[in-house]
């Protein structure tokens, strides 16, 4: 019979445990994704940015032929990061670059979390090579997109058969803070939650708005 111990699951983030690698948000890249609105897609992009940057968790971002084809990245990403370099690719495997590779290995974190464009060419490829390098891989599903949800839905099943974990954008933020009395990152974790999370934003300025409520005495 097993015991309970109150202590978080093995396999659950921390802020400073993975390299977050924010992939080929770009317009080009964009026009044709069909899987995921728009809108969404750049919510949920800025969301993840930002939960990053919230709690210092290490992050690469990179483009593919940002100047002559796909275009700048997402404001969104780059007002998180607005210090970051991003790295400018000419392979659509990000995992196949040197300065990628150089970059992962200097930050020197065992797991890796990715979302991008598309799901199924500039995700898939990083995902299965960085697992096959004994890397764990995490996959923030709504944070990506493809040419179809066909697309988007098989490169997601082709990953987690060979052990990538699949997550949401709300469920990064969520995961990183995962203790309300966690008094360093509350206010910035819902301040970004009532901005970009939604339907659960919406619910948190409610709440603090009509009855002064809040989350673990704050």
């Amino acid at each position: 019979m097993p015991t309970a111990i109150a202590a978080p699951g093995k396999t659950l983030l921390t802020p400073h445990d993975h390299t977050l690698i924010l992939i080929d948000y770009q317009s080009q890249m964009a026009f044709a994704t069909k899987s995921i609105d728009a809108v969404l897609l750049r919510n949920n992009a800025g969301l993840v940015a930002h939960a990053a940057r919230i709690f210092g968790a290490s992050t690469i971002l990179t483009t593919v032929a940002e100047k002559s084809f796909s275009g700048p990245i997402f404001s969104e990403i780059k007002a998180a990061f607005p210090e970051h370099d991003v790295i400018d690719r000419t392979s659509m495997n990000t995992w196949e670059d040197a300065k990628i590779a150089e970059r992962v290995n200097k930050l020197g974190k065992p797991r890796i979390v990715l979302g991008g464009l598309w799901t199924s060419v500039c995700i898939v490829g990083p995902a299965l090579s960085a697992l096959d390098q004994g890397f764990e891989v995490y996959v923030i599903a709504d944070a990506c997109g493809d040419v179809s949800n066909e697309a988007h839905e098989r490169a997601m099943d082709r990953m987690v058969q060979a052990g990538a974990r699949p997550m949401t954008s709300l469920q990064y933020l969520l995961e990183l803070q995962r203790d309300w009395a966690r008094v360093g990152t509350y206010d910035a974790v819902t301040g970004l939650a009532k901005e970009l999370g939604g339907a659960y934003g919406l619910g948190i300025i409610y709440a603090k708005t009509m009855f002064g409520a809040s989350e673990g005495g704050h």
